[in-house]
């Protein structure tokens, strides 16, 4: 007797997607809030527009969104309009929260390994969100979602690779503890998208 045939995964609609997108990037604007009060950084684009944030003393925002613009050509290629469209909106989000989030949030104080797990997490779980509504932040998450739809490696860990790289780049600029730290957030964001996001598991439609 065979097994019955599961029926197919229902689409999204777009009230789904537009609360699915706004709770991601709330996530992850709090996760980003946790590394900058730490000093640390992140993988991805968003790393970058840490390092150049840290040296330039521009609004990480302003920096995220101008670093994102190149890989929408890739997106509209590779993954499809609506993808794309997608990822402009949480790309525009995240940089307008990240800018104006001083007036809502405020720490006095986080220990940098605290920031870390839980920024980590914090900012894994946002990502989650948008990737399982076929959305992303751009950069590597472009990237990451692309190759685990065209060969079946797991998104999680083609991020988790070229995220600890680019933390890594870091030591040349940031004291190696800082980097130790941020290398921890890069593991803790990825972990959970290696195990919650991967090919004969959910990835959202």
């Amino acid at each position: 007797m065979t097994a019955p045939t599961p029926p197919a995964a229902e689409p999204h609609s777009a009230t789904e997607d537009v609360v699915a997108i706004f709770t991601g990037v709330l996530m992850i604007s709090v996760g980003v809030a946790f590394f900058t009060s730490a000093g640390l950084l992140t993988g991805g684009t968003a790393g970058l527009a840490f390092l150049l944030h840290y040296a330039t003393g521009v609004g990480f925002g302003k920096i995220f969104f101008v670093l994102n613009l190149p890989f929408y050509w890739l997106a509209l290629r590779k993954l499809g309009r609506e993808f794309t469209l997608k990822t402009f909106v949480a790309v525009l989000l995240l940089s307008l929260m990240t800018e104006w989030q001083h007036q809502w949030l405020q720490m006095a104080r986080i220990e940098p390994l605290y920031a870390a797990i839980a920024g980590g997490l914090i900012t894994g779980t946002g990502f989650l969100a948008l990737f399982r509504h076929r959305c992303s932040l751009g950069g590597v998450g472009i990237a990451a979602l692309y190759v685990q739809d065209r060969y079946g490696w797991r998104a999680g860990k083609v991020q988790m690779a070229v995220d600890c790289c680019i933390v890594l780049l870091a030591l040349w600029t940031v004291e190696p503890l800082r980097v130790t730290w941020s290398v921890v957030g890069a593991v803790a964001l990825n972990l959970v998208l290696a195990l919650n996001h991967r090919p004969g598991r959910y990835t959202g439609t």
